[in-house]
């Protein structure tokens, strides 16, 4: 079905296919509007040119037949009137007709041979002396002809000279043609010209093509060799510069993957380890309470380990903004819950906590599983005695640890998605955690950072925007 006004099927578009003009290819399309240009700018100079030599033409013919009539009106006799007729040599007219006009619209020749042609009211206005002169064309027999006239001295007629533009239309036929040879071999030359320019011009275009396509085919995403500094080779850096992200994403996503099978393979053999045992110990007689709730602890352990992975690798997949439906949280409580859930991972150490009311606009679970990861990350660096420093104060959560430190080239990528530093990939995690966290405040529409604590180890910097009153 299609609709009557545009012949298209009911909800289609014209945008729904490409435009004809970009189904060509781009040299072809540079030799046509090179070739359009140089046409419109040729017939625009011919036009221009055709134009200036027929007024020229005109105006000359114009001063001229006027200045004869003129002689001719001085030298009429008085009697001319009466039928008397003067020689065309005599009165400077020779290749011209000559009339005398009546006021009563009367026309006589004044020159043997001539015949008449038709006068109008112009010319009868000139007799009658109700205008100074007159000029005009005027068209008889298919030949157009130029019609002067002129007062006569006494006033009592009027002198017409009329003269065919034959030679002129000749001159401006000859004129049309030859500007017509010199329009086609410009436009043949503009077409060559596009042809070269495309070839040549547009050769770097397919170099970077046939790389790119090479790229695909092979996914070798080495750099492409660029040349010059023109607009080809700022776009072969740009591609340039989008095969390094390209690359170094895929650096990621392979680390990733290594690191990710590296962390879910300890807990599946461990949890294979303690299923075995578990049937094994029941196969022979079971074993006694104490052991295999430590067993079991065990294994509940484990899962979490894995669900903690998992979880993290869910998180940064999400990649919408924050929702509109939030809630008002205390990131007090918040902060209390992490430390709480902190403090069974970090047996032993101690937790030194002094926080404030901060009453912030978000998600409850994505603010409480980046404070934990912040949490986390301090557990994991602090020695087995050491202090894990909390401080939330007007917003800002300070968490400072006494572990090594971060060194300062580290600091800067600390935050990016699956980024290890050396001496971290022997330590537990994928290194997804502060990738999660820094994710989860920017939806929040706050800011994280990483500082050296008072003590060398690591400080963590959290702000979060919000007030220090539940708002009503």
């Amino acid at each position: 079905m299609t609709t009557p006004a545009t012949g298209q099927a009911p909800g289609s578009s014209a945008w729904d296919e490409p435009r004809w003009h970009y189904r060509r290819s781009l040299a072809s399309r540079v030799i046509l509007m090179t070739t359009m240009a140089v046409c419109f700018a040729v017939a625009l100079v011919a036009l221009g040119a055709y134009v200036t030599v027929k007024m020229s033409l005109e105006n000359s013919l114009d001063d001229s037949l006027t200045h004869r009539a003129q002689q001719a009106a001085a030298q009429a006799p008085s009697d001319v009137l009466e039928g008397q007729q003067i020689p065309a040599y005599a009165a400077g007219v020779a290749d011209v007709r000559l009339f005398v006009l009546t006021p009563d619209g009367v026309a006589r020749t004044m020159v043997k041979s001539d015949s008449p042609v038709p006068m109008g009211e112009p010319e009868i206005a000139v007799a009658a002396g109700q205008s100074a002169s007159s000029v005009r064309t005027v068209a008889e027999g298919g030949t157009d002809y130029r019609v002067v006239a002129v007062p006569s001295r006494t006033g009592a007629y009027a002198v017409v000279l009329v003269q065919s533009m034959s030679t002129q239309e000749s001159v401006l036929r000859r004129l049309g043609a030859v500007m017509l040879l010199f329009g086609i071999a410009g436009v043949i030359g503009a077409a060559a010209a596009g042809w070269a320019v495309a070839r040549n011009g547009l050769r770097p275009v397919r170099r970077l093509t046939r790389n790119v396509e090479r790229i695909a085919r092979t996914e070798n995403l080495q750099p492409l060799p660029i040349e010059g500094d023109d607009e080809v080779a700022r776009l072969g850096t740009a591609f340039n510069d989008m095969l390094v992200s390209v690359s170094a994403s895929r650096d990621r996503q392979r680390r990733l993957v290594v690191d990710a099978g590296h962390e879910l393979r300890t807990p599946l053999t461990s949890l294979r380890t303690n299923l075995d045992l578990l049937l094994q110990a029941d196969a022979s007689g079971g074993l006694d309470d104490a052991a295999r709730r430590e067993l079991l602890d065990d294994v509940r352990g484990q899962i979490e380990e894995m669900s903690t992975l998992v979880g993290d690798l869910v998180e940064l997949a999400r990649d919408e903004p924050l929702r509109a439906v939030v809630e008002q949280i205390d990131l007090a409580e918040v902060v209390d819950r992490a430390v709480a859930r902190a403090r069974r991972r970090g047996t032993g150490l101690t937790f030194d906590v002094e926080t404030e009311p901060w009453w912030v606009t978000g998600e409850s679970a994505s603010l409480e599983r980046a404070v934990t990861n912040l949490l986390d990350n301090a557990v994991k660096w602090s020695p087995t005695d050491g202090t894990v420093r909390i401080r939330l104060n007007h917003g800002t959560l300070t968490v400072d640890d006494e572990g090594p430190g971060i060194a300062e080239g580290d600091r800067e990528h600390v935050f990016e998605r699956f980024y290890r530093s050396e001496e971290s990939r022997s330590m537990p995690g994928s290194g997804l955690g502060l990738s999660i966290v820094r994710q989860v405040i920017e939806r929040h529409s706050g800011n994280i950072r990483v500082d050296e604590a008072d003590n060398g180890g690591t400080r963590m910097v959290m702000q979060v925007p919000g007030a220090p009153l539940l708002a009503t």
